[in-house]
C-alpha cells in the first residue's frame, strides 16, 4: 500500500515567529477595533470612545420625560401631585392644635365640663402638658422628668384598673382614653406648679392653693372618666377618690 501524502496549510502567527517565515506565506494583521485610535508612545492617559448616537437618544429621552414630570405639577399630565395638595404636616403626625385648644378649655371651668370634646382621645395633649409640668419643675430647680413619666404611666394604670374594677361587664374604658383623660385634667396642677414659683417655699399658704388645684383636677377628671366611659355613674366617690390620690401625688411633687 502507498501511503498518502496531505497537505498541511502553514501556521500563520500574528506577531510573527512563524517557523515557515522562510517558505515566502505572507503574515496577516490583526485589525483594530473601531474608535480605538492608536495611543501615541508616552501617554497615560486612555483614549474612551464616545457614541454619539447614544448620547443624542439619551438626552432626547431625558428631556421627554423631564417634560412629563415638569408638566405634572402645571395639570399637564393627570394624576400629577404638587405641594399645595398634600396634608400639613402636623396633621400627618396625628397632632390637630385645635382639638386640643378646645379639650383644654373644656378643663378651665371645673363646675362645667364639657365631656363632648373628649370622646375622641389623643396624647398630644397630654404629652405638652406633661413637658410643660417638668419644664416649670426645672425653672424651681427640680429635674424630674424621669419621675414625672414614671408617675404618669403608673397613674393612668391605677385608675383603668380601678374603673374596669368598679364598672364590672359594662365598663368599655380602654387605657388610651383613660391616660387622655388624666393628661389633660393635669392643667391644673400645672398651672399650680406655675404659680409655685411665686410663692413662697413655707407657709400654709403653699397648701391651700394645692388643695383649690387638687379640687379643680379631681372634679374635672372624675366628671369625664363617668361621661367617656360606662359604668362609671355608679361609684363616682370611688373614681373620685382614685382621682384624688394620683393628683394629690403630683401636687406633693410640686411642693416638695
Amino acid at each position: 500500500m502507498k501511503n498518502k501524502e496531505f497537505s498541511v496549510p502553514p501556521v500563520v502567527f500574528p506577531s510573527g515567529g512563524n517557523p515557515g517565515a522562510g517558505s515566502g506565506v505572507q503574515q496577516r494583521r490583526v485589525p483594530t477595533a473601531p474608535f480605538q485610535p492608536q495611543r501615541p508612545t508616552g501617554s497615560s492617559i486612555p483614549f474612551m470612545s464616545f457614541d454619539i448616537g447614544s448620547a443624542m437618544a439619551s438626552t432626547s429621552s431625558a428631556s421627554i420625560y423631564g417634560g412629563a414630570i415638569g408638566g405634572g405639577g402645571g395639570g399637564g399630565a393627570p394624576g400629577g401631585a404638587s405641594f399645595e395638595d398634600e396634608e400639613p404636616l402636623l396633621d400627618e403626625l396625628g397632632i390637630h392644635p385645635e382639638q386640643i385648644w378646645k379639650k383644654t378649655r373644656a378643663i378651665l371651668n371645673p363646675f362645667r365640663v364639657n365631656p363632648a370634646v373628649h370622646q375622641d382621645s389623643d396624647l398630644s395633649g397630654p404629652i405638652l402638658l406633661y413637658m410643660s409640668l417638668c419644664l416649670f419643675q426645672l425653672l424651681a430647680g427640680k429635674i424630674q422628668f424621669g419621675v414625672i413619666l414614671g408617675w404618669i404611666v403608673v397613674s393612668s394604670i391605677f385608675l383603668y384598673a380601678v374603673f374596669n374594677m368598679l364598672a364590672g361587664r359594662n365598663g368599655n374604658l380602654d387605657l388610651h382614653r383613660c391616660t387622655s383623660v388624666v393628661g389633660y385634667c393635669m392643667l391644673p396642677v400645672v398651672i399650680f406648679s406655675a404659680v409655685s414659683l411665686f410663692v413662697p417655699q413655707v407657709g400654709a399658704v403653699r397648701f391651700a392653693i394645692a388643695a383649690i388645684f387638687v379640687f379643680w383636677a379631681t372634679r374635672a377628671c372624675t366628671r369625664l372618666m363617668v361621661a367617656v366611659a360606662d359604668g362609671g355613674d355608679e361609684h363616682p366617690g370611688l373614681i373620685a377618690y382614685a382621682c384624688f390620690l394620683i393628683y394629690t401625688l403630683f401636687s406633693l411633687l410640686v411642693i416638695f
